[in-house]
């Protein structure tokens, strides 16, 4: 049997051309007993739409906005070219993401950002704020039928479709098994250092880590979280602070970003090499700290995954096509001085 048309769909489903167009491509318009029966065809002929040439039909290319933060984060920098690079290769597919960035941590700035998104935008990916602004906007987006994903920090009570990033509880687990365990036999003090406790990624890492900290490492005490924006200058302050206040600080674990500031901080307190100092995201620095010794170990997420991943979903949500969990899987990385690329 030759490859099915959408002649033959119509043919089998009793309707014409111009309905099972419609039914293909999701508009409205369709009777629900005429949409099963074109899906009934669909499935008794195994049709499979040249997603190409339906991507002519519309006239126009999909249109994906990608909003990340503002600020001097590393990570967001690499995550930011990866969805670049995504974007070039994706043109010839009739696919276009639009990239900008917003201080996510502002609420109402970023629930501006997503009000104003021009109308005819077909998917948004962002990095989440957890805040009733922005969940309020996402919700209207996805109401209005514009897909909506989340990037690394996820916004799960809302009506966004998919999340693309990390178990972030698992990761402050990970994190609290690396710091028990280089800290060794070792009693004291541990520092957090989180951008916001605002950011569900930071949330659940930092109780990821309690948790697994309080059971399995009573040697260890946990301090207070101090919030450094991501930004090296606040971080810097923060781990300062905590090097001065407790000489018997044995483990920093930064949640998000800011690590130059803590890294900074380290080798002026002369305890560089005395401290754990366990972090987040396989930068351009973290890699030469972690060969230096001052990093001793990195939790990473790959950012081109995620940006791949992202594009995919949002291409594979507007045209009704299956999701490969396992190929979108983001995992957990743990990066040595041993095994660092």
């Amino acid at each position: 049997m030759g490859k099915m048309t959408l002649e033959d769909v119509a043919r089998e489903a009793g309707v014409s051309l111009a309905t099972v167009d419609r039914v293909v491509n999701g508009r409205a318009g369709v009777h629900a007993r005429t949409i099963e029966r074109v899906q009934t065809a669909i499935k008794q002929l195994d049709f499979r739409p040249d997603r190409h040439a339906s991507r002519l039909a519309r006239g126009r290319d999909y249109d994906f906005r990608i909003i990340l933060p503002t600020g001097e984060n590393d990570f967001m920098k690499i995550l930011e070219a990866e969805f670049r690079a995504t974007g070039e290769r994706m043109v010839r597919e009739r696919v276009r993401l639009d990239i900008s960035q917003v201080d996510v941590f502002d609420g109402a700035a970023l629930a501006r950002a997503l009000e104003n998104l021009p109308s005819g935008v077909d998917g948004v990916a962002l990095v989440a704020l957890d805040h009733p602004a922005v969940a309020e906007a996402v919700n209207a987006l996805t109401d209005s039928g514009v897909t909506v994903l989340t990037l690394v920090s996820d916004l799960p009570a809302t009506r966004r479709a998919r999340f693309v990033g990390i178990d972030n509880f698992a990761a402050g687990r990970t994190a609290a098994s690396l710091v028990g365990r280089l800290a060794g036999r070792r009693s004291g003090k541990v520092g957090l250092i989180a951008g916001s406790m605002s950011l569900r990624d930071h949330i659940e890492r930092h109780y990821g880590f309690e948790q697994v900290m309080a059971l399995e490492y009573p040697n260890l005490e946990v301090l207070p979280v101090r919030e450094g924006r991501d930004e090296n200058a606040r971080a810097e302050a923060a781990a300062r602070a905590l090097l001065a206040d407790h000489p018997d600080l044995v483990a920093i674990y930064n949640v998000g970003g800011g690590q130059l500031g803590v890294v900074n901080a380290l080798e002026e307190s002369g305890r560089s090499q005395e401290v754990v100092f366990v972090a987040h995201e396989l930068t351009a620095l973290a890699r030469r700290q972690l060969v230096r010794g001052t990093i001793d170990a990195i939790i990473n997420q790959d950012a081109g995954h995620m940006a791949r991943s992202a594009a995919r979903i949002l291409l594979a949500l507007r045209e009704g096509d299956p999701i490969i969990a396992a190929q979108e899987r983001i995992r957990i990385e743990i990066f040595l001085r041993d095994n660092v690329p």
